[in-house]
This record gives structure tokens, C-alpha cells and sequence, in this order.
């Protein structure tokens, strides 16, 4: 299989190396590409989600990559169903949402979490209109599964997310229930990235339509606490 890797928000490319490594080994070709807007050197004030869902159309035509089985992890998830949009089928065989936004036409990833996160993801942009997610949040929230020294290195290879690729709403022809290719959901069962009340799965997988379901434990960063698990989940979640 083809894979193209795409990352969650203050992430980028290198995050997903591990899981590719093991991926690679069983054959499969793998593509990280670190996205607009999180790249050293991006202008992060300025850069928004079309530019984000552009860049990776880009790396889609610079390497001529078709049969794809593209992954996207948190905001990933909103990058992935911009860029299947704009592709269309002929290039991607197979969406796999891992623990990510899935979004419909005029929505923003914003609006898919609860009130309470807004707020304070609104707080945390300012003033520099970029995002870094506080330790104390991303120990408990996102790494829950991990010692706390995974936590602390994960944590310091992070970088500002541009605050409009979260806040603008996506622009879509069609919403994914009606995206013409095969749908995965890969759910983190320890995941606590969204609260338990207003969950990944079921609320946001169930907007695929049709889709498959792959389960795996641990929480929102298994491509750091589990990457092999992981790797094998994907192959499971990419699979005709």
C-alpha cells in the first residue's frame, strides 16, 4: 500500500517516522509531509486552512502520488478532507480518520469542539494568533497513555499552530458521507483528546456513511507511545 501520513495540529512530518519505519518494513511506502503552516519559517499569523489543504494537494502533484491511502491524525482530519475533495478518488483509494475531525462543508474545528475548548483555545492564540497546548493539557488530554517522560519529549518537539487553520471553515462540494472511496475510523480507546461526553467516536466516525472501524488501546499520541501498534492498525484500517 501507498501511504501519505498527515499530521494533527503543532505537529509535523517527523512525529509519524517511527510508525513509517515500521510500515516500510512490511513492504509499504510511506509519505510524511509536514504541512503549511507548520514548517520552520512559515508565517504563522497569516497562514489558514485552505493554505494547509493547498500544500498538501502540492505534495500530492510533486510526487505524482496516486492509490493513496491517506491518514489524518486530530486536525489532520480537516487537511485530509479538503485535499480528497480537491483530488478526488483517481488519486486517493482510501480515507482513514485517526482519532480526527471529520468535518462538514462550513464547518471549522472549532465548531466540532465544545464550548469550553473555544474559549480557551481562542485564550491561548493570543496574541501571537498561533497555538502551543500548555503542558498540564497535554499531559492529561493527549498522552495520558504515556510515562512522563514521553510526555516531556513529545511535548518539547512541538510547534506553534497557526490559530485561522482552526478557526476558518472548511470548504467542501460534498460532505465525507458522500466522498465515492472507501472510509476508515481508527479510534484510540484510552483517547481523552475530546471529553468522553462529545467523543471522536461515535460523534464525529459516524459521519463517514459507510465506513470501517478499527480500534486500537491507547490515547490521542500512539504514534509516540505505541508506533508499531500503530503501524499495524493502519495497514488493519487501509486494507481493501
Amino acid at each position: 500500500m501507498r501511504f501519505v501520513l498527515v499530521h494533527g495540529a503543532c505537529h509535523d512530518g517527523s512525529h509519524f517516522e517511527v510508525t513509517a519505519a515500521s510500515l516500510r518494513a512490511k513492504g509499504h511506502e510511506v509519505h510524511c509531509p509536514t504541512i503549511q503552516g507548520n514548517r520552520e519559517g512559515d508565517d504563522r499569523r497569516t497562514t489558514r486552512l485552505e493554505d494547509a489543504i493547498a500544500s498538501l494537494v502540492a505534495y500530492f502533484d510533486e510526487h505524482a502520488i496516486e492509490d493513496a491511502v491517506l491518514v489524518g491524525h486530530s486536525w489532520g482530519g480537516m487537511v485530509i478532507s479538503g485535499a480528497f475533495d480537491r483530488l478526488g478518488a483517481a488519486r486517493i483509494r482510501r480515507l482513514v480518520y485517526y482519532g480526527a475531525f471529520v468535518p462538514i462543508d462550513g464547518e471549522s474545528l472549532l465548531d466540532l469542539c465544545p464550548p469550553h475548548y473555544r474559549d480557551l483555545f481562542r485564550q491561548l492564540a493570543e496574541p501571537a494568533n498561533e497555538i502551543v497546548f500548555p503542558f498540564p493539557i497535554f499531559r492529561e488530554a493527549f498522552i495520558n497513555d504515556g510515562s512522563l517522560e514521553q510526555a516531556e519529549a513529545l511535548h518539547a518537539s512541538l510547534n506553534p499552530q497557526p490559530f485561522l487553520t482552526m478557526a476558518d471553515p472548511i470548504r467542501l462540494s460534498r460532505d465525507p458521507a458522500a466522498f465515492d472511496c472507501g472510509k476508515s475510523y481508527l479510534h484510540c480507546t484510552e483517547e481523552t483528546g475530546l471529553p468522553q461526553s462529545y467523543p471522536f467516536h461515535p460523534r464525529l466516525s459516524e459521519r463517514l456513511g459507510l465506513f470501517r472501524l478499527v480500534s486500537m488501546p491507547g490515547s490521542h499520541s500512539t504514534f509516540h507511545t505505541a508506533p508499531e501498534l500503530l503501524a499495524q492498525k493502519l495497514v488493519e484500517a487501509g486494507r481493501d
